[in-house]
């Protein structure tokens, strides 16, 4: 039987591409290109949904929290081999008037929500991989999306990455930190969501990680 591997994220898992306002394709999305690399032994299951949050309920737009859709995702693809979660982009909008400490936190909800979903895992082995999406550039504040994204957005963005591996840590959850895998910076459209260079160079070391993590 394959190895199912759930990656569950926001627009950047789902493959927004803000050159077209559309979505990567087939070859282009890292989701797919880790199915590529993992082979016919993995099945990768993509799950992203642009403008997800860990935890939070968006005011504006409905169904949007992770905390929300994690169970239903997880049994609807059992039985889950590892479960990848990169999100927390969202998280940093001003409405929500959330720390970077605060998003962690949210994300440690959402990682012991997974983990309590008990009969999605096979032979009862939680295995979790938390990635830190690449920085918000803070150039996204004179684009169109800044004024809904708010103010403060990079600089939160940019304290992920020590609080999300405090969480992982904490939780027994791999970690990985997109910023040391992907030096292509964002598009200099909304500066905040992956090139198709960035997709490749995720799927490359996303690949890696799990190749090390079953190995």
């Amino acid at each position: 039987m394959k190895r199912h591997i759930v990656c569950f994220g926001d627009s950047n898992t789902h493959g927004y591409c803000a050159g077209t306002g559309g979505r990567f394709d087939e070859t282009q999305r890292w989701t797919c290109l880790l199915q590529e690399k993992l082979g016919e032994d993995f099945l990768v299951l993509e799950e992203g949904l642009s403008g997800r949050t860990t935890c939070f309920d968006d005011p504006i737009h409905e169904a949007l929290s992770g905390l929300g859709y994690i169970y239903p995702c997880l049994m609807s693809h059992e039985p889950v081999d590892l479960l990848v979660i990169m999100l927390g982009t969202n998280d940093t909008k001003e409405r929500f008037g959330s720390s970077a400490a605060c998003i962690a936190l949210g994300l440690k909800r959402l990682i012991a929500k997974a983990a309590a979903t008990t009969d999605c895992w096979r032979d009862g082995k939680v295995s979790i991989l938390v990635v830190t999406p690449q920085n918000i550039d803070k150039r996204y504040e004179n684009t169109a999306v800044g004024a809904t994204m708010g103010r403060g957005c990079a600089e939160k963005s940019q304290g992920l990455a020590e609080e999300f591996a405090k969480i992982a840590e904490l939780t027994g959850c791999y970690y990985m930190d997109a910023n040391s895998v992907v030096t292509a910076e964002p598009n200099d459209i909304d500066y905040m969501h992956l090139t198709a260079e960035g997709h490749r160079q995720l799927a490359d070391a996303v690949a890696m990680k799990i190749m090390e993590i079953f190995s």
